[in-house]
This record gives C-alpha cells, structure tokens and sequence, in this order.
C-alpha cells in the first residue's frame, strides 16, 4: 500500500497544514516503544523489529505532534492507515550512522539496537523510518505497520528494573514540560550517595547556563539510581573492563575519550521508570569524555584527579547536552576524532550551528548577523591553529597533560577573547572536525572551546527553538 506522500512533499506537508493535531483524536495517554535492530556496513543499512511495547504516559508534547525543528540525520513518522494521514515525525540521529563514519565500516558489518517513542495510537499505524540522502531530503528507508488492537503485537508489561527514582525538581505535568532523566554507569551500591549528589550538582551546573537557566520552570528532572555490580567502566585501550548496568565504555569507534554503550534495552528500561524527553547518563569514571547524538542520550566523566581541572566536568556535561538535547554540532575542528569525513563537501549540514557558507545571502542565521558584517568573518585562525598544533603533540592520556596543556589553552583563549569580531555573529571557518570549509557563528562559543564560555546567539535559539516545541 503506496500512499505515502513523495519525500519533498512531506517536507512541505510538515510545515504546512498539520502542525497540530487532535492528540486525543489519534492517540491515547501512553507511550508506544519500538526496539529494533539497525544493522549495514559504509554504503548500506537494514532495519528490522525486535519488540513493540505499551510504556508509560505520554511525556512528549501532545499539541506539537509534527516537527518542523528540521533535525536529526533520521526522521521517524507514524501514519493512520485509515485515513492516510501524518499524524505524528520527530528527527533524530544514531550511533549507527556516526559508526558509518569510521574506517571499520568500510571493512565490515554491524548491528546496533535501537528505540523509537512514540504516542500509543488508538487504532493501525504505519511507521516509517525516512534518512537525510546527499541533498538534505528525507528518503524513505522502512515501513511497518503496527496494530494495537491485535492483542498479540504490543507487550503491554515492558521491563521495570528495580531501581529507585526520584525528582531533583517538577515544574509541572510532563505533557507541557521538558522532562530530563538523570542515570548513572558504573556506580556501585556503595556509590549511589555520589550519584545523588553528582545529579544535582551537574544539574544545577546546567540551570546556571543560559538559556537553560532563565527556562528553568519549563524542565522537570528526574533521577534513576541505577545500580552497577562494579565502580567505573571500562577502558578497552587500557584493558580494564567493568561489569556495569548499562554497557557504557571508552573507546568508542576507537577514540579514547569517546563514551558511548549499546546495551540500549537496559538503557530503556531504566530511563523509562519515569516520563522523558531527554537522557543523560553519568559517567562513575576519572578520564575525561563523554558523547552525545540527537535524540539519544548524552554522557559525561564525573570524576578528575587533576586539580583544578574539577570545571572540565560541568563543561562537557553541557556540552554534550547541546548534542542530544538540540541537535547542535561540534564547532571545534583541531581536536582528534574517528570520522572519516562526517560531513560532505559542498552540501549544506542539518545542524543550526554549522554552515558551509554555500550562499552568504542565504545564511541560515542571517538574522543575528550585524549590517556590514563580512562573511566569511576574519578572526586569527594562524595563530589558534599554531597553538593547537602544541596541543596536539600532548600525550592526551598521560598523568602531566594537564599541567603541560594549560598554558596553550590560556593563549587561546586569549586569542579568541581579543579577536577583533568577538561577541559577534558572524560565519568563522573553523568548525565542524573540518578547517577548511566549515563555518561556525561565533569566533567562540560552549560548541567550540574547552571553556565555560556561553552558548552564541544562534546555538542559544537553537536550544530555546527545542525548548518551545515541548512546553508550547
């Protein structure tokens, strides 16, 4: 049954007529969860069902039930077979196609499992899975249509782990807020006192940033204390291995600093003992890292034994929120990483933060852009690279780092505290993993450096953009 629309039509439909829909008309007050298995190598992927259930109440939106935010690599949309209508989409990215990215993914394939939420529909669906192809359009990859009234396609006793749950703060009913669940790996039961107080001190580490600080009462955050059989996680290039809760590890794609896991069914189960919209997981472990994907989840280390360096913790934690929470992207460009490639030449990336300059009257943050402004902007790139150049001799993992690196990051920083557009919008080549051919707004910004700087002025609409679309 073909009725889907074409996929550029679809992308004018969303932002057309069905903005809102009736929630009650569509759906009742639960969640549907789709686990599936994504699997493929470098040129191609598959997808197939693991499991359906009926999970709690609805926490997402009830009246912005079509996204017109524009991100995410993926875009999941949920069809009533009845009448053919789109009555449900939200973007997000994946583990899976970051791994595309990598040099293994040339030489082999894998499976990564996945989680789709989505409103419990009142009657037959059609769910599909849509990707972004070369020219930014959404594709569609798959389709399964899923029954609810055929009592044996949905398990309506999903797994309930015991782990105890609790808020750090409510500002109201899920359904209107943005509701943030806070999970632990690697702490022990003996170290569950430290997961509570690092949930609250790197929430409230994030409620001092803007806009998150002055959007406050539109958050409710909940806590998971999940319990881990070892302390810490594992760090494959040191051969150290932990037997954690929920598979979170180093190494990621090979990069050291990089933290990921896939046990995504533990993850799942745990997160979904309280309603949310958004995951972040705590890191019981002392290398600095951490990770996040749209849509996903974010990870930061919450441990350091360098003095001093205690900072570092609260920047990547929100850091990496703007990842999964925004879909913002990784304006640095000097700093190792295992892609290959993530972005393609030439072609405009989905991220609100990043640009390749394609059209300069056609800027998508033209609006914050000051008149006479020139584009590209002028900073001193030279000189930062330099730097980074001295940086990036360091042994990232030894004991001194830290002590051997901060002189050259105090350089840059100046460099980009006295740089003639500073506090500017403008589009700065340097971002993206790529020094050439990307453009970033801001010469800095908490998407950038190594720094409790502030969120620019686009990332900041680009966090408060997501922020309406689930309280209003």
């Amino acid at each position: 049954m073909r009725w889907i629309p074409a996929p550029i039509l679809v992308v004018l439909f969303l932002a057309g007529t069905l903005t809102a829909r009736d929630f009650d008309t569509w759906f009742v007050d639960k969640t549907l969860r789709v686990d599936l298995f994504h699997t493929g190598d470098k040129s191609s992927e598959f997808f197939a069902p693991d499991h359906y259930y009926q999970a709690g109440p609805w926490a997402g939106s009830k009246t912005n039930l079509l996204s017109d935010l524009n991100l995410g690599e993926y875009q999941v949309r949920v069809y009533d077979t009845a009448s053919a209508q789109l009555i449900y989409s939200r973007g997000y990215s994946t583990i899976f196609n970051e791994w595309q990215t990598t040099a293994e993914a040339a030489e082999t394939h894998r499976t990564f499992h996945e989680t789709l939420l989505v409103p419990m529909p009142r009657r037959a669906i059609q769910l599909t899975i849509s990707r972004r192809d070369k020219n930014m359009v959404f594709r569609e990859l798959w389709s399964v249509v899923i029954d609810p009234e055929k009592p044996a396609t949905i398990n309506r006793t999903p797994a309930r782990p015991r782990f105890k749950t609790s808020t750090i703060f409510r500002h109201g009913d899920p359904e209107r807020k943005v509701d943030i669940v806070i999970l632990g790996d690697g702490y022990s039961k003996a170290d569950m006192d430290k997961f509570r107080r690092d949930a609250r001190h790197f929430n409230e580490a994030m409620f001092s940033t803007s806009p998150f600080r002055e959007r406050k009462k539109e958050f409710n955050v909940w806590t998971v204390e999940v319990i881990s059989e070892d302390s810490g996680i594992p760090k494959p290039d040191k051969n150290i291995w932990k037997r954690t809760a929920l598979g979170m590890q180093y190494n990621t794609f090979g990069s050291a600093r990089y933290i990921l896991g896939t046990d995504n069914k533990a993850l799942r189960d745990a997160a979904g003992l309280v309603p949310y919209d958004a995951i972040v997981v705590l890191i019981n472990d002392d290398r600095y890292g951490g990770g996040g994907i749209y849509n996903l989840y974010a990870t930061t280390f919450t441990k350091t034994d360098a003095p001093g360096m205690e900072w570092q913790m609260d920047y990547v934690y929100v850091h990496e929120f703007g990842h999964s929470f925004a879909g913002l992207g990784d304006e640095y460009y000097s700093s190792q990483v295992s892609y290959e490639s993530f972005y393609q030449k030439s072609v405009e990336p989905w991220e609100p933060n990043i640009t390749a300059l394609l059209d300069k009257n056609r800027l998508k943050w033209k609006r914050f852009v000051e008149p006479g402004t020139p584009l590209p902007t002028p900073w001193e790139k030279a000189e930062y690279d330099s730097l980074a150049r001295e940086r990036g001799k360091l042994d990232r993992l030894a004991a001194d780092y830290y002590a051997k690196r901060e002189p050259v990051i105090s350089l840059q920083r100046e460099i980009l505290k006295n740089s003639a557009f500073a506090g500017e919008v403008g589009a700065f080549e340097g971002a993206g993993y790529e020094s050439r051919g990307l453009y970033r707004p801001a010469v800095d910004c908490r998407m950038f450096s190594l720094s409790l700087t502030d969120f620019d002025p686009v990332c900041r609409a680009g966090i408060e953009r997501v922020i309406d679309h689930f309280t209003r």
